[in-house]
């Protein structure tokens, strides 16, 4: 993802998420993009101009009555002079000066004056962004085509807080940035799309569960693969700690049985992704309170259950996908554990892969699959999740030419 030669104007407001935007300059830097910050009075009270200016590596403008700066109408130049406003955070009164088009200062000037996108990561807590008011603002920014990147669900700053509110993450946001960009064809354009991914918390009592090492990293990017190329996809997560993907629908879940639900509840679809590393077993009777252990006493008995086969029960469902492609994580004997599961799963295609602890592809950030189908095996190189991920969409979009 390259942003190369994209001049991008940061307009950045007051709030505690405000400190994200000197992560959020470094991340759009390194992809080649150049960043002109604007920063409100606001801002200045959480980040200096001095650490945004180093940063960016350029003059970080603030007041809209600067002598130098307004000699050449500067911010109309400002406003005109970039390929994309971005406002990150976007707090709520800034969300309000721009839905009834004020402009008392620098930032919202320049959005009034330009003819750029904008692309806003609100941020703010949960109780202002459900209010009435944000919401009214909210559905009239949407119409007059300004797009939105979060906010996202979590911990706020304040003591005891949470819910929607927080800030996209830097590298959710460089995400954003590149797909409002992305001019590249879609040939999964019309096309829907199921994707599992992470592990699944199988309880064992309100402390303890079973699961496994995956992170997520491989599911999510092959969700985010397949919407760039224009599928609509809907991406139904186990607990993880990553960001949700941009342009995806994102499912939590915990269980593989909410899993199952999840999944089937979304059919039909064109391209169903089995990434998830769902627990084989769950205990048959999670107790509801903690098990203690007792001075003594052999270690507790647990029953397990075998939990639903999501790859077989879609791999046979009445609405199954015109393409089912699980993954077969394996320890041994790789391929031929691959070819068994294709045949009893009623897949397309298997990607096999060695997870071994000597390889790292369990919470790693690199992968080495074999591909596996009626038509034979297709090994790839060691690559990083994202290139397996694109290379994969790619090929999906080939078969579904």
């Amino acid at each position: 993802m390259t942003l190369s030669g994209k001049h991008i104007l940061l307009v950045i407001s007051g709030g505690i998420a405000a400190y994200k935007s000197l992560d959020l300059i470094r991340r759009l830097k390194e992809r080649g993009a150049k960043v002109t910050p604007v920063m409100t009075a606001g801002a200045q009270e959480f980040v200096t101009p001095l650490a945004v200016g180093a940063l960016s590596a350029t003059h970080v403008f603030t007041e809209l009555f600067s002598r130098q700066d307004e000699q050449d109408v500067g911010h109309i130049r400002l406003a005109r002079d970039c390929d994309l406003v971005l406002v990150a955070p976007a707090t709520a009164n800034l969300m309000a000066k721009m839905t009834h088009g004020l402009a008392d200062d620098l930032a919202s000037t320049v959005l009034l004056a330009t003819d750029k996108p904008i692309l806003i990561a609100p941020a703010m807590n949960p109780k202002m962004w459900s209010a009435s008011a944000t919401q009214r603002n909210i559905a009239t920014l949407k119409n007059d085509g300004i797009h939105f990147i979060g906010p996202m669900a979590g911990e706020m700053a304040e003591k005891g807080e949470g819910g929607t509110g927080r800030m996209a993450e830097p590298l959710q946001i460089v995400e954003a940035v590149a797909v409002l960009f992305d001019t590249a064809p879609k040939p999964l354009a019309g096309k829907t799309a199921i994707v599992t991914s992470g592990p699944t918390h199988e309880p064992i009592d309100p402390v303890r569960y079973i699961a496994n090492r995956s992170s997520g990293r491989q599911g999510h990017a092959i969700a985010a693969a397949l919407a760039r190329l224009g599928a609509k996809v809907t991406l139904v997560s186990g607990p993880v700690t990553i960001p949700d993907p941009t342009g995806v629908t994102t499912v939590h879940v915990e269980r593989a049985e909410e899993m199952r639900d999840a999944v089937i509840g979304r059919l039909p679809a064109d391209i169903a992704v089995f990434v998830a590393a769902v627990a084989d077993w769950r205990v048959a009777t999670a107790s509801d309170q903690k098990i203690k252990k007792q001075p003594g006493d052999a270690p507790p008995a647990l029953k397990l259950t075998e939990n639903p086969d999501i790859l077989k029960t879609v791999g046979h469902h009445e609405k199954r996908p015109t393409l089912v492609i699980g993954f077969a994580a394996e320890t041994q004997d790789v391929e031929n554990n691959g070819r068994a599961k294709l045949e009893r799963k009623g897949a397309d295609m298997i990607i096999a892969n060695d997870v071994s602890p000597e390889t790292g592809v369990m919470g790693g950030l690199r992968n080495q699959v074999k591909l596996i189908s009626k038509d034979g095996v297709e090994a790839w190189p060691d690559m990083g999740k994202d290139e397996v991920a694109d290379r994969l969409a790619a090929m999906i979009a080939e078969k579904l030419a």
